[in-house]
């Protein structure tokens, strides 16, 4: 099995019961090993009191690509540490897509970079997510 094969099913697997990133209607856009892209059109229900996008829905959206690409490998890993800068407010009506990309992986830790854009190519913010890798896989797979 290729990386790319590998990181297809193991985003398949996660997608399938993910019902957090759907209900709040985002797309798996791209996946490879250790990379992710998900997006979502900002709607009325993600509007704060501002009229822009809320923060935690920003968050959610880059959180959501950082576990596609830290789980790219067939081995379950969760978040240990998450951080959020956010740099322009996203719009209504705006598509706003999560780029996720591994800066390091050793071990069971790794180290996640999460540039978060607007349509316009602009930054939205900048996620860094601490990923730890515990038991289990995502599709049975001969070791």
């Amino acid at each position: 099995m290729t990386p790319q094969e590998r990181a297809d099913r193991s985003a398949a697997a996660m997608w399938a019961a993910d019902a957090a990133s759907k209900w709040l209607g985002m797309t798996l856009d791209k996946v490879g090993p250790g990379t992710a892209e998900l997006s979502f059109t900002v709607e009325d229900h993600h509007l704060n009191g501002h009229r822009i996008c809320h923060g935690g829905y920003i968050f959610t959206l880059a959180d959501s690509a950082f576990a596609f690409a830290c789980n790219s490998y067939n081995q379950v890993t969760v978040a240990q540490e998450n951080a959020i800068t956010y740099l322009t407010p996203g719009q209504p009506g705006e598509r706003l897509t999560a780029h996720a990309v591994e800066s390091a992986r050793t071990g069971r830790s790794g180290v996640y970079d999460v540039t978060v854009t607007g349509e316009d190519g602009r930054k939205v913010a900048l996620f860094r997510g601490l990923s730890r890798t515990i038991k289990g896989q995502h599709f049975e797979e001969s070791q």
